[in-house]
């Protein structure tokens, strides 16, 4: 918008983490320095941590156009992930083949085999193998662990696998429990990026104006600077959305130079605050959205519709306001899927939704697309009583006003579930809508219904309006908090725990002989414990557990019974 204006040849401020724009501080020095003698060395671990915004995974991008020829790299840029979760994106990442035979998804052993088979031949052909873990502050010691037991497989000389942990200073923390004490130990290089001093920051700010191709002096003055390394705390994507918004207000009043008051009004739009910006947290490193305010894509329409003088009323108008809510879409109805047998992380607590008729055919609903990217704000279910009452009309319910909206759902064959420590990959097994408690790239928080799952990207919904975000967004975004309705068995009331029992027990188990009967769960002895046994095992739930929410909605999956679904039909 405002390049052309100051004499630019691009965006300087863009948040992405262009190699091309690293600012070579001494502490930015230093970090890739031990990232290289780290994959120059005799392997193990290698940690760099830094508040966020601190340059790291820029940084890691600088890095890896500098790693050897004859390094295989594997990159996990979400690792909030279980073990077999992990273990799964590390072959995919280093392209290896895993076989798995029988029903069910593939183990932890399946993984772990060919990895290990592939360690050992890249070896024998003098390669190196690097694996890189992105907001590794994610990880849970026992994922930690495992990653420590991977790096078990070594020669004389070296391991045959050297990890790259980045992520924010709580890593250090995590690492140093004296549980991980082991991993700790086989840390070979470390360290903690830093921000910027006050020098620093004006060196920053010259050196990404001019590679985006400044001739003249730059269009800060000395105070302005002043003012945002004060505000941005010497955080370089801190000082580049301030500097960038800062900018685009000297362009809409006709200033070619940017001062201190240009940068308290950014401020203010930016950090929400002119007197200081908010305490940092968590935010996608790679590609984060901007915060909520001036929308490029509508001022560059408004710029080539207007003439004249009404161009700079109209962009300065715009620079002052907030975006309004994107514009409402329909309704995109989950499409039933085939079953799809997978581990689940069987999860937490249940708690009770709502007289149960037949939804809707989602084979007939015809939706307009989805909005793309984020929504405001404002379009956030505010408490999980309104999101429960949002999600019962999916399976052909409605809950009442007032009281606890499970119990209503318990009452009308419906059942409520709850986990804090759900994944992608859980969500594709389980296979049905639910809600999703989220932060937005822009700091606000709250609930929205997850409707649709692709291969790259969810559809989340409020009422009739419909968004669709890709899942490294999703994933930047949701920390794990799902919940969701499921249909309980004929004949039972009340809420159920361990339906092995009863009307539930009796219906279970004729649903897992038929499973048995068709071949779709190994066959096993004839009581219900075995069968359920084997049903588990097959659907990679955790083996001898009592028959719960988890077992049941897999069940309800596996057989048909009429609920709603996040896939599409193949």
């Amino acid at each position: 918008m405002y390049a052309e204006f100051f004499g630019l040849q691009s965006d300087p401020f863009s948040i992405a983490p262009d190699p091309r724009y690293l600012f070579m501080s001494e502490r930015h020095r230093e970090a890739l320095a031990h990232l290289l003698y780290g994959v120059r060395g005799g392997g193990g671990f290698v940690l760099l941590s830094g508040e966020i915004g601190a340059g790291k995974t820029t940084i890691c991008r600088c890095f890896l156009e500098q790693v050897p020829d004859n390094c295989n790299v594997a990159y996990i840029f979400n690792p909030r992930l279980t073990v077999a979760d992990l273990l799964k994106s590390i072959c995919r990442e280093f392209r290896i083949e895993v076989k798995h035979e029988g029903l069910g998804p593939a183990t932890v052993h399946d993984h772990l085999d060919p990895l290990n088979e592939f360690l050992l031949a890249s070896h024998a052909r003098g390669e190196r193998n690097l694996l890189i873990i992105d907001e590794a502050q994610n990880l849970t010691p026992h994922v930690l662990e495992q990653l420590r037991l991977l790096t078990n497989l070594e020669t004389s000389e070296r391991k045959l696998l050297q990890i790259i942990l980045i992520g924010q200073p709580e890593l250090r923390g995590i690492v140093a429990r004296p549980e991980l004490e082991q991993l700790a130990q086989r840390v070979i290089a470390r360290f903690h990026l830093d921000a910027l001093d006050a020098a620093e920051t004006r060196q920053y700010i010259q050196h990404r104006l001019q590679v985006a191709g400044l001739k003249g002096p730059l269009p800060f003055s000395p105070a302005a600077i002043e003012r945002i390394h004060e505000l941005s705390r010497g955080v370089p994507r801190r000082i580049n959305l301030l500097c960038d918004r800062a900018l685009l207000g000297a362009y809409a009043n006709g200033q070619n130079r940017v001062e201190r008051p240009v940068v308290d009004k950014a401020a203010g739009e930016v950090f929400e605050s002119a007197g200081s910006p908010p305490p940092p947290r968590r935010a996608r490193p790679m590609g984060a959205a901007r915060p909520a305010g001036l929308g490029t894509a509508g001022l560059g329409a408004l710029a080539g519709a207007v003439v004249g003088a009404l161009v700079a009323a109209a962009v300065l108008w715009f620079w002052l306001q907030r975006s309004g809510t994107p514009a409402a879409a329909g309704p995109a109805t989950p499409v039933a899927a085939p079953v799809a047998a997978a581990a689940v992380a069987p999860a937490v607590t249940d708690h009770p939704a709502t007289s149960p008729t037949a939804p809707p055919d989602p084979a007939t609903t015809r939706d307009p697309a989805p909005t793309p990217g984020w929504p405001a704000g404002d379009a956030l279910l505010a408490n999980e009583a309104e999101a429960w009452r949002e999600l019962a009309p999916l399976w052909g319910a409605a809950l009442a006003d007032g009281g606890d909206p499970c119990e209503h759902a318990l009452a009308g064959g419906l059942q409520c579930y709850r986990t804090t420590r759900m994944t992608v990959h859980g969500l594709r097994q389980l296979d049905r809508p639910g809600i999703l408690n989220l932060r937005l790239p822009g700091g606000d928080s709250g609930r929205l219904l997850l409707t649709a799952l692709g291969e790259d990207s969810a559809v989340l919904a409020r009422g009739e309006r419909r968004w669709r975000v890709p899942l490294t967004e999703l994933a930047e975004a949701w920390r794990g908090d799902y919940a969701t309705l499921w249909r309980l068995p004929p004949g039972h009331t009340g809420r159920l725990a361990d339906g092995r029992d009863g009307p539930a027990g009796r219906w279970l188990g004729e649903r897992i002989a038929a499973l048995q009967a068709s071949g779709r769960v190994p066959a096993s002895g004839q009581d219900l414990a075995a069968r359920l046994l084997a049903f588990q095992r097959a659907q990679g739930i955790d083996a001898g557990g009592p028959a719960g929410p988890v077992t049941f909605m897999q069940i309800n999956l596996a057989s048909g019974v009429d609920e709603p679904r996040l896939l599409p039909r193949s």
